[in-house]
């Protein structure tokens, strides 16, 4: 029965307001009498965590908290690619035909994902992607996983359905149906490469370093634009972070691209950790 109902249910619930109404609690200063809890329960190694446990004023402030420097290295190179984020591979491949897998049986589209922005999906057609679920537990800064320059963002709103295997499973095209925050990079090694923000249920937003967009904005609207100055940022640079847990999804032009011999679906990735290489023989 529970089988049943939970696919019918998600589709009705007011997932926008609850993720708002979250978001207000968990910058609660109530809230901070959760963070023990929270790390008991989700067993956090507190000891990589940059600051005393008891210095966070709220759940939001532990949930985007960083880490010690060290505690994620960053794989050298100038042609590997990083993991941006603490998460587990769902999904990866190859962009075929302007589309790409969400579960078994389950497409999307490109240009959909980007905003209906089909001139900037074609430069990703046969290219490769890789989407990355965080958890609740997962560290949940979003770090630039190569050296490039950040050209151009777009600002998607949209629905908030859980990214969790339910979401998954249940919900058509979700990772184009949800809210989503899309930055664009120029890069020497591999050309363009986009990274996309997922909002999901109960995350309060999506922030990032270069400009004030933000995603669950009440009557929020499609925007994009240039990024002032397209700063350039090195690999492993902050790029942004999650108010609670969500996915990212990375979009490559470059067809060149060898994965990892250990990124695969359902593996577990750490910031930093090599994903993919230009001239990788292994």
């Amino acid at each position: 029965m529970r089988k049943k109902l939970l696919p019918g249910l998600i589709h009705r619930l007011p997932q926008n307001a609850m993720s708002r109404t979250m978001g207000k609690i968990t910058a609660s200063r109530f809230s901070r009498l959760a963070i023990r809890h929270y790390i008991r329960h989700y067993k956090i190694d507190p000891s990589i965590v940059e600051k005393p446990v008891n210095e966070y004023r709220t759940l939001k402030e532990f949930f985007t908290r960083r880490l010690k420097p060290g505690a994620r290295p960053i794989a050298p190179g100038a042609d590997v690619v990083v993991s941006p984020v603490d998460g587990t591979v769902s999904q990866m491949g190859d962009i075929r035909e302007g589309t790409l897998i969400q579960a078994k049986g389950k497409l999307y589209g490109l240009a959909e994902l980007l905003g209906d922005a089909p001139e900037m999906a074609e430069r990703f057609y046969g290219g490769k992607f890789i989407t990355i679920y965080l958890s609740p537990r997962d560290y949940h800064r979003i770090h630039m996983p190569v050296e490039g320059r950040l050209v151009r963002y777009t600002y998607v709103p949209g629905r908030l359905y859980p990214v969790n295997q339910l979401g998954i499973e249940h919900v058509d095209r979700l990772f184009a149906r949800n809210e989503r925050l899309v930055t664009y990079m120029e890069t020497e090694q591999m050309g363009c490469v986009a990274l996309v923000k997922v909002g999901a249920l109960f995350v309060g937003s999506v922030k990032v370093v270069y400009n004030t967009a933000t995603t669950n904005v009440k009557h929020g609207r499609q925007t994009s634009g240039p990024i002032l100055g397209e700063p350039c940022l090195a690999k492993g640079d902050e790029l942004g972070w999650f108010e609670f847990g969500s996915t990212v999804i990375l979009l490559f032009e470059s067809n060149e691209l060898q994965w990892a011999p250990e990124v695969r679906p359902g593996a577990s990735l750490l910031m930093g950790q090599r994903l993919a290489s230009k001239e990788m023989n292994e």
